[in-house]
């Protein structure tokens, strides 16, 4: 009976325009910003450095300089007034017109800091060379003496291995989870309400039972989630590896879709039963909103915390203190894995918590929409749908 239940509201839900055009307006919204992020990001990282025949000398040392300090830049050797002229045209990001000091560069508006940077100390190193020059010494021992000097760093705590990518699929992951459970979740409320208003669950409950009624509902609705999370999931990393925006390994990207499908299973089981219960107190869709504020805030609270605390902090310790509470976990769990910084243990823990209370919630919510459900005209009090016989 639970599974008749499930199918009809799957068949009814799939042939809803707005599902589908929900679905394919998250997938066009994902496409369209990993092709944003692949515009933005194809210009050319490096600078373009003409350097004239009277600081020719200086291409090795510019070249070493920036190297060092992981300035990409291209060298051009070109006379100055070509070297002026493709300056202007914009050809050229920088000329370098002198090689002695002080260095001098010419540039159409400003000069880039990372160039700056290297200019800055190749000026510093060629005032060093004639200084030691002067003193009868050898600028060449001097410049390997110097290179050869480095610091030994030893972190007491090992670094976390995330990146910008990580942060980048955490963050899609949070909003993408947080959606889904919301209108999944809403979307239960609102059905419960429909029937309950209709007078049609009035029909149904006199061949199943209303806890069936409520499980095979919530089934239902959450495999159409299932599904829409999975093609947006799906889609939106298909395109940042088609277009280059996700350079991750791929089984890193895929093991972020599978954790997004565990959290939003669990999370979608505990939300939705709650949405159900609370739904079945009231016989109107204008006071669904009301009642399931209290839900709803939980949820939220969740997101927000996660999406403004994680991008800056990852290691937040009050951040994983709240991923191990079971209401708070569905959001923000995900995004941490995401990010590569939850101790296995902490991920039991999380899901195991979860484990138990979807069981115990099932059991609340089914006692409160048994007794609430057939009861129609004001609103049906938490205390009275609990205690009814």
């Amino acid at each position: 009976m639970i599974w008749l239940i499930a199918g009809r509201e799957i068949g009814t839900r799939l042939r809803s325009k707005a599902f589908r055009v929900a679905t394919v307006v998250s997938v066009l919204i994902l496409v369209g910003l990993a092709l944003i992020a692949k515009l933005v990001g194809s210009g050319p990282s490096y600078q373009e450095v003409g350097i004239t025949p009277a600081a020719a000398a200086l291409t090795g040392s510019v070249t070493s300089t920036a190297t060092a300090i992981k300035v990409d830049l291209h060298t051009h050797a070109v006379d100055e007034a070509t070297g002026r002229a493709q300056v202007e045209d914009g050809k050229l990001d920088a000329l370098l017109v002198t090689g002695t000091s002080p260095i001098q560069v010419v540039v159409k508006t400003d000069l880039d800091d990372g160039l700056q940077s290297v200019l800055q100390l190749v000026a510093q190193r060629t005032v060093l060379d004639q200084q030691v020059t002067e003193l009868g010494g050898d600028p060449a021992k001097v410049a390997a003496s110097i290179a050869t000097a480095a610091v030994t760093v030893t972190p007491l705590t090992p670094p976390k291995n995330s990146n910008s990518q990580q942060l980048i699929l955490g963050i899609l992951t949070s909003v993408l989870i947080y959606m889904s459970l919301l209108l999944n979740g809403q979307a239960v409320a609102q059905g419960v309400v429909e029937e309950k208003t209709s007078r049609v669950v009035e029909i149904i409950l006199a061949t199943v039972r209303p806890w069936q009624l409520m499980v095979g509902k919530v089934l239902g609705l959450g495999a159409v989630g299932l599904i829409q999370v999975a093609v947006i999931a799906l889609s939106g990393v298909a395109a940042g590896v088609a277009t280059d925006a996700i350079d991750l390994h791929i089984t890193a990207a895929f093991s972020t879709i599978a954790w997004l499908i565990v959290w939003f299973l669990l999370g979608y089981a505990a939300y939705s039963l709650a949405f159900a219960g609370v739904a079945s107190l009231v016989s109107r869709q204008e006071e669904v909103a009301a009642v399931v504020t209290p839900v709803m805030m939980l949820l939220i609270v969740g997101y927000v915390i996660g999406i403004s605390i994680l991008p800056s902090n990852p290691d937040s310790g009050f951040v994983a203190l709240l991923s191990l509470i079971p209401v708070f976990a569905p959001t923000l769990m995900p995004v941490r894995l995401a990010l590569g910084v939850v101790p296995a243990w902490q991920a039991a823990v999380s899901l195991a918590g979860m484990i138990v209370v979807i069981p115990l919630l099932l059991w609340f919510a089914s006692r409160i929409y048994s007794n609430a459900v057939l009861r129609s005209g004001a609103r049906v009090r938490l205390r009275d749908a609990w205690r009814a016989a």
